[in-house]
């Protein structure tokens, strides 16, 4: 069941939002690291570099306050530090997760290569993995922060099982590892969590595992935290309705490089989670307009009412170049903030946009 979005999405609302109509704006996490940042990466492995770890802990913090203040003056409700302190989404969690080890990069596609772990004995929570990452962003940020932490499902899948009868046990000694990371964020003062699933997109025949673990990681968060769950890249009809099960209060998908030829699958049975729509494309190296962004929030706005739509990019924008990152988030932000004066003004007609989707649904790709 879903939990409560409507309890917990005023509070990332700013004292001097312009408009009376809230689109919360928000980014997925991964954002371009500074250039300079992947050379002192490389530096402190040089055992003819005096470049250390110290030195390498002040470059990061350098740079995640760097990303969130430009996430700020983009103009974001909510800003992430963009993950300047991490690696690969497993590798970073599995080398603080007891139980995993790593025995080497595989390939994975074209000319890539990923370190994929190996869960050799049960996994067990020690240190927590993020909870100095978000005080330090949180005490450099003047807007409320999001932690975005890489799922149970996806931990457990995307790395080598060598210890559990079957990985679906592993997933769910992940899930309540998970579930001790969040308390430790909430208890640090989060309110924002997203839980990255990109595996459940290749394998939706699983969902009801993806729907367990949530359970396990949701149990005993209070309602005033906002869970959401980001999945991309896949056959969404494979896994609605069984979404609007899930214990989350927010949904976050990649529809914009698909131009939502999928938007209709989200319209029956009623969408039940708020939903965070990505608007540009992580894919392309070229910004989007702010005209084409609008006609993109419109999109949503055949699912849900503006007050359960977030905005967002399709996913994190770490490949892209950096100007063309802040590009895509400046506009973002500014079309949200367009759509929402024409719907204060009447000039978007809400009932109109989701009777003709039930009319045509099936027919139609793209609204503008």
């Amino acid at each position: 069941m879903v939990r409560t979005p409507a309890a917990n999405r005023a509070q990332f609302r700013p004292a001097d939002h312009p408009n009376e109509t809230f689109l919360l704006t928000t980014v997925v996490g991964s954002y371009p690291k500074p250039k300079w940042l992947n050379r002192v990466d490389e530096l402190v492995e040089d055992p003819d570099s005096k470049f250390d770890a110290t030195n390498l802990t002040e470059a990061h913090d350098d740079a995640c306050r760097l990303i969130t203040h430009e996430h700020e003056r983009a103009g974001l409700d909510t800003v992430v530090d963009g993950e300047m302190r991490r690696t690969e989404m497993v590798e970073f969690f599995a080398d603080r997760i007891d139980g995993y080890e790593f025995n080497g990069p595989v390939k994975v596609w074209g000319h890539n290569y990923f370190d994929k772990p190996s869960v050799v004995e049960a996994v067990t929570y020690d240190e927590p993995w993020l909870v100095d990452e978000f005080d330090f962003t949180s005490n450099v940020a003047e807007r409320p922060v999001k932690v975005p932490i890489t799922g149970p499902y996806t931990l457990g899948f995307w790395a080598f099982n060598e210890a559990y009868p079957s990985t679906e046990e592993l997933v769910y000694d992940l899930a309540d590892l998970v579930n001790e990371e969040v308390e430790q964020l909430v208890d640090a003062g989060a309110r924002y969590i997203q839980i990255d699933e990109p595996a459940l997109a290749t394998t939706p025949e699983d969902h009801a595992i993806v729907g367990e673990a949530l359970d396990r990681i949701v149990s005993g968060i209070p309602e005033e935290v906002r869970i959401g769950l980001h999945v991309c890249y896949g056959d969404y009809s494979r896994i609605y309705p069984e979404i609007n099960d899930y214990p989350i209060d927010e949904f976050d998908v990649e529809l914009c490089n698909g131009d939502y030829e999928q938007i209709p699958t989200f319209t029956d049975p009623t969408f039940e989670p708020d939903l965070a729509l990505g608007v540009v494309d992580a894919h392309t190296a070229e910004v989007e307009p702010v005209e084409e962004i609008k006609a993109n929030i419109r999109e949503g706005l055949r699912v849900v009412p503006p007050e359960k739509l977030t905005i967002s990019p399709d996913c994190g924008l770490k490949l892209l170049p950096r100007e063309i990152a802040y590009g895509k988030t400046e506009n973002m932000v500014t079309a949200a903030r367009e759509v929402e004066a024409e719907i204060d003004a009447g000039e978007i007609d809400l009932d109109a946009i989701r009777r003709f989707l039930r009319r045509h649904g099936d027919q139609v790709s793209h609204l503008h």
